[in-house]
């Protein structure tokens, strides 16, 4: 007899159809997987007939044949299990469940791994599996009961979320009730408040927080050069406190990513707060990008609608810092590895630190530099020119004085800061409103020629920039949308001289030292 059922499987973030097709016939008893599976979906059989013997239900002792159509596609993970074992019991001639047919299993799209005693566990990517299988027209799935939460977010389909196997089997029947999942509304958070820093908390440092507001404000990178102390890490940490608020379509594609990483809190169901990830220096190549045996995302793209910050930049090898040259660029990374080429998400803002030099005392207004010429031209050499061109904003971090720790002058906190930042984002959202860009960091070069229109005495000005410190093309239009965010923070609908000038200020730097 045979029996057709609906799964899901997933390549990169998307999901796709799964034909999960079962005949049983006379012969020697065995059981094969076929339709390009992997170790954990072969190893499923076993899962599979312990989980029906366990649960009570007559397991045929037959040749059963498992199709996971398309064929050419590789299918990854135990995801599959629960789907394989309804379609044997629908299509099992000595089934005596009433009313367990192969008809009433394809009403739903099923996922879901089973343990040896027929408990349902919970699967890695649920969210993105639900949402490209609501544009492909389905409406009712059968989901573990672990992954509600993250199901609850989603509008317009029916979930049924169970325990067992026995459950799932009982409530396809019609013999059993399971409550569908609720939905419910997202509420962004900024971060989580009782581990949070905030930059009343950070003494001096004025021009550092200035930076970093305007690239909160505009999306933009931002370098730190300072020597060890000086609160660049700090700095850093309080960034996420004045970032906007994720909308509801930012979530959902951050949540995508941390499910299919299997990073997703369940408790939760959905990332609510701007990622900041902050990997080791000794992160390899494939942690970075994403990869693997099957292409997983990796920091960068966890990192996605929130910060990659990278901690002591030269100290990264070459290429985990080459890399970061298509995503900054594109906001996309793509990852070709032999079973797939996936594409992922990464729009990230890049927050870096590093010292102006190995012993960290390069320019330092009170600390003597014990290195050598060539030996800080050497250590600030590991960044490449490229990778510089696209950061939009170097800033010189120097180290606090004893009078500065101990003022008692309150400092301005995260929550003033993130006030103008928000609205510098609403003016940008209302200019982009007819585009998908959000930011100033993100406009296309139509769109810098159309918002980024100079006076003659502006023009002078970059024009005296461009050729004293010989920048690039890339570094002259991020100039621009540097000066657009500052005009943006100011309210004022030009771009005026002192914006261009304050841009330009922060490109100096690495014509200075590199």
């Amino acid at each position: 007899m045979l029996s057709k059922i609906y799964s899901y499987g997933l390549l990169g973030i998307d999901g796709f159809i799964v034909d999960v097709e079962v005949d049983i016939s006379n012969g020697l008893p065995h059981f094969e997987v076929v339709g390009l599976a992997d170790t954990a979906v072969k190893e499923s059989k076993e899962r599979v007939r312990a989980a029906i013997k366990n649960s009570a239900f007559d397991y045929p002792i037959k040749k059963i044949t498992v199709n996971l159509a398309p064929a050419d596609v590789k299918k990854v993970g135990p995801l599959y299990d629960l789907a394989i074992a309804v379609a044997i019991m629908t299509a099992n001639p000595n089934n005596d469940i009433k009313g367990l047919t192969p008809k009433a299993a394809r009403e739903f799209v099923i996922v879901g791994e089973l343990s040896l005693t027929g408990k349902v566990n919970k699967i890695k990517g649920l969210l993105p599996i639900l949402i490209s299988a609501q544009k492909a027209g389905f409406k009712k799935f059968i989901i573990p009961h672990e992954n509600s939460k993250e199901a609850s977010y989603i509008a317009n389909v029916q979930c049924f979320p169970v325990k067992t196997l026995e459950e799932a089997v009982m409530f396809i029947s019609g013999n059993a009730e399971v409550p569908q999942v609720p939905v419910e509304k997202f509420i962004s958070e900024v971060v989580d408040e009782k581990n949070a820093l905030d930059f009343k908390y950070v003494k001096g440092q004025q021009r550092a927080k200035r930076a970093l507001e305007i690239a909160a404000a505009g999306g933009h990178n931002v370098l730190m050069i300072g020597p060890p102390g000086s609160g660049k890490s700090m700095l850093a940490k309080c960034f996420p406190t004045i970032l906007p608020n994720m909308t509801f379509e930012e979530a959902l594609e951050v949540t995508k990513i941390h499910s299919v990483a299997g990073e997703l809190d369940n408790k939760k169901g959905i990332v609510s707060t701007r990622p900041f990830r902050s990997p080791h220096h000794t992160a390899t190549v494939v942690s970075l990008t994403g990869g693997g045996l099957h292409a997983k995302p990796g920091e960068i793209s966890l990192a996605h609608n929130g910060v990659l910050y990278l901690d002591e930049m030269p100290e990264y090898p070459r290429a985990c810092l080459e890399i970061l040259r298509q995503p900054l660029e594109d906001g996309k990374i793509t990852v070709a590895r032999n079973a797939q080429t996936v594409t992922y998400p990464a729009n990230f803002t890049l927050i870096a630190s590093m010292n102006p030099c190995p012993c960290g005392n390069y320019g330092s207004k009170d600390r003597e530099c014990k290195c050598s010429p060539s030996m800080i031209h050497k250590y600030l050499s590991r960044i490449s020119g490229p990778i510089l061109d696209r950061i939009d904003i170097h800033v010189e971090v120097d180290n606090v004085t004893f009078d500065d720790l101990r003022t008692s002058i309150q400092e301005e906190s995260s929550l003033e800061i993130k006030k103008r930042v928000d609205n510098a984002r609403k003016i940008q959202l209302d200019r982009f409103k007819n585009s998908k860009n959000y930011s100033n960091a993100k406009m296309s070069v139509p769109a810098t020629k159309k918002y980024c229109v100079l006076d003659e005495e502006c023009e002078q000005l970059l024009k005296n920039a461009f050729s004293r410190l010989k920048l690039t093309a890339r570094a002259h239009d991020r100039i621009l949308k540097v000066a657009r965010t500052i005009a943006d923070l100011e309210n004022e609908e030009n771009i005026l001289p002192q914006h261009i000038a304050e841009a330009i200020a922060y490109r100096s730097l690495d014509r200075k030292y590199l």
